[in-house]
């Protein structure tokens, strides 16, 4: 008996770096893929509650802390759908202690969620690049633009960590009230931009994480791809194909943003931008894979775990599918 492709249902974001997989202009052998798009709080949300799908775009903050806590009902691969330096996701008052974060000791801080990924690089950076105690901090969680928001998943925080949930808040309006200090987000405050009374705690933000980055190696992972446990558990084998045509598809938008005869992207100097990145990470400047990006995760959960995000110490080998952990040669 012939038997036909696997149907697979997977749901991320927009990115051109997945597009071709998307289109199925690439494919994944064996596979039947079913793409569906949605913006990334949506496939969070639908995803971590629900499982709706075979396979999801997922928070890196959200699986580890359900990895470490005992929960295998999810299985990642090593591929990075979002990434972003997150000095930049630190915003003050435009009157406030800007290009100084040293004054933030002691100061009221508010995050949407202790488990959103970008606070926990947000944390990591005031406590080990600017050498601030996260425990003499006053932490509030709301949301950064609309009341009601809660956390994704169980927290337990450390002791001497002081959270205070504000559901009928927005970290926007407190912020420029005067009521916090500074606030950690991925999306900006509503009043951050434009000549508006918010701004970034680093004015040349781009200049302080490519200097973070020389340092120290780190490129923050924001969300991985991960798999329904028992989907992987069996057809073992989709991990690896699901990898490998990930990695071709943005080969492919990679190839397009240096493009600089036929540039792909309505934004002034995008290749050059491209070669530049090139050119300041040393060749793949969006790399998948377990031992291009190890420095980064184990970053990443050595801060989650000083956070309680992971209430246990995970290694990165913990976090993915083993037959996509090594690759052959020939």
């Amino acid at each position: 008996m012939t038997m036909g492709p696997v149907p697979l249902t997977l749901a991320i974001h927009d990115y051109d770096h997945v597009r071709d997989l998307a289109s199925g202009a690439v494919g994944v052998e064996g596979v039947a893929l079913r793409c569906l798009q949605y913006p990334v709080e949506e496939i969070f949300f639908r995803f971590t509650r629900f499982r709706e799908w075979d396979a999801s775009e997922l928070s890196l903050a959200k699986y580890c802390s359900l990895r470490a806590g005992g929960d295998r009902s999810l299985i990642a691969i090593p591929v990075f759908s979002s990434r972003a330096f997150r000095h930049s996701a630190i915003f003050v008052r435009a009157d406030g202690p800007v290009d100084d974060p040293a004054a933030l000791a002691g100061a009221r801080i508010g995050v949407p969620e202790w488990t959103q990924t970008a606070t926990v690089y947000g944390r990591g950076i005031l406590a080990h690049e600017y050498g601030l105690a996260l425990e003499e901090i006053s932490w509030v969680q709301a949301g950064t633009n609309e009341p009601g928001r809660v956390e994704g998943v169980a927290v337990e925080l450390p002791a001497g960590i002081s959270l205070t949930a504000m559901p009928d808040a927005t970290l926007d309006a407190m912020l420029t009230g005067g009521e916090l200090d500074a606030v950690i987000a991925a999306h900006p405050p509503r009043s951050f931009g434009d000549g508006g009374p918010l701004v970034r705690l680093f004015s040349d933000h781009r200049a302080v994480e490519e200097a973070s980055w020389r340092r120290t190696g780190v490129f923050p992972i924001m969300h991985v791809v991960a798999l329904r446990a028992e989907i992987h558990e069996r057809d073992p084998w989709i991990a690896m194909n699901l990898l490998s045509a990930f990695e071709e598809a943005k080969r492919r938008s990679v190839e397009r943003a240096l493009d600089a005869n036929a540039p792909a992207f309505p934004v002034p100097w995008a290749p050059a931008n491209a070669a530049r990145a090139r050119e300041l990470f040393g060749g793949d400047f969006w790399p998948y894979g377990l031992e291009a990006n190890r420095r980064t995760l184990e970053t990443f959960l050595e801060w989650a775990f000083e956070q309680g995000v992971c209430q246990t110490r995970l290694a990165p080998e913990e976090l993915f599918a083993p037959q996509t952990l090594s690759g052959f040669r020939i």
